[in-house]
C-alpha cells in the first residue's frame, strides 16, 4: 500500500502534491484548534478539504468530544449544495460613513442593522488581511473592555490556523488570498445599546498554483454601543449558529435572511 501511494505521488505532479499536503496539514492544525474554539473557526477547517482524510479527522474529533458539544462538525452543509426555491426576507445594511480604528469601516447607525454592518467590517478587515498581526490590531481596537482579546478572539485563531495550514508566516504571504463575502444574516436579539447578530459569509481562499476553494462560514457576536460606535461586547463570544451554504433549505430553516447593502 505504501509503495502504491509513493507511485501515485510521483505522477501527481508538484502542484497537485503541494495541494494535497496543504489539505492534510490544514486539517490537522484545525482539528486541534476545533476542540477549544467557537465561532467561525470550525468551518475554516474544511477549506482545503477535497478528500476523505480531513473529513475523517473531523469525525474523529467529534467522537472524542469538544468544548462545543452542541455544535456538530458538519462540513457538508457548509459547502455548495442544492438551492431552495423558498423565499427569505432581506436585511438592509447601511454603508460606512467613515474609516475607523485599524482601517475598519465605521459610522454605522445605532440599530441592529448597523451592528451587523460593523461586525461584517470587523471580520473582513481581520480575515481578509491573512495576517495574525492585523487581526490582533483589529480586535484590540474593536472589542470592549473584557471582551475577546488579541490572544483568544476566534478571528485571530482562524487566521493563525489558515496560515499554519498553508505553511506561511504570521504576517501572511501573497501565496494565500482570502475573500469574505457576507451573504445572509440573522438578528438574534435587538436593543438600543446591545444586540446579538450572526452573519453567514462565503469564504473563498486561493493558494498559488491551486484552484480556489469556497465554503460557508458563520460568525455570531454580541455587539454593544459605546459612545459613538458598535463594538464587540464585553464577555464571551456569542453562541454560534451553523455555517450553512447561503440559499439552501437548511439556511432558510435556520432563520437566515438575505443581506442587501443600501446604496
Amino acid at each position: 500500500m505504501a509503495a502504491r501511494r509513493s507511485v501515485a505521488r510521483m505522477f501527481a505532479g508538484p502542484e497537485e502534491w503541494n495541494r494535497r499536503r496543504l489539505q492534510v496539514l490544514f486539517a490537522a492544525a484545525t482539528v486541534v484548534a476545533m476542540a477549544i474554539m467557537l465561532g467561525i473557526l470550525w468551518s475554516v477547517a474544511a477549506l482545503f478539504d477535497s478528500g476523505s482524510e480531513a473529513n475523517a479527522m473531523a469525525s474523529d474529533a467529534q467522537l472524542m468530544g469538544s468544548a462545543d458539544a452542541s455544535r456538530p462538525v458538519d462540513i457538508e452543509v457548509a459547502q455548495p449544495g442544492p438551492l431552495s426555491t423558498d423565499s427569505a426576507a432581506t436585511i438592509e445594511l447601511p454603508q460606512p460613513s467613515t474609516l475607523g480604528a485599524a482601517q475598519v469601516g465605521s459610522g454605522f447607525p445605532r440599530a441592529a442593522e448597523g451592528a451587523m454592518s460593523q461586525l461584517i467590517a470587523i471580520d473582513r478587515a481581520a480575515i481578509e488581511s491573512v495576517s495574525v498581526v492585523t487581526a490582533q490590531d483589529v480586535i484590540t481596537a474593536w472589542a470592549a473592555d473584557g471582551g475577546p482579546t488579541a490572544r483568544d478572539w476566534s478571528g485571530v485563531v482562524a487566521v493563525r490556523t489558515l496560515l499554519e495550514g498553508a505553511g506561511l508566516p504570521a504576517n501572511g504571504a501573497s501565496a494565500l488570498t482570502v475573500q469574505l463575502e457576507p451573504a445572509m444574516g440573522k438578528i438574534v436579539e435587538s436593543g438600543s445599546d446591545s444586540t446579538t447578530v450572526c452573519v453567514d459569509f462565503i469564504l473563498t481562499a486561493s493558494v498559488q498554483g491551486a484552484q480556489s476553494d469556497r465554503i460557508a462560514v458563520a460568525d455570531c457576536q454580541h455587539m454593544a454601543w459605546q459612545t459613538d460606535r458598535w463594538m464587540i461586547a464585553t464577555g464571551p463570544e456569542a453562541e454560534p449558529m451553523p455555517s450553512l451554504w447561503p440559499g439552501t433549505q437548511e439556511s432558510i430553516n435556520a432563520g437566515y435572511q438575505w443581506l442587501e447593502v443600501l446604496p
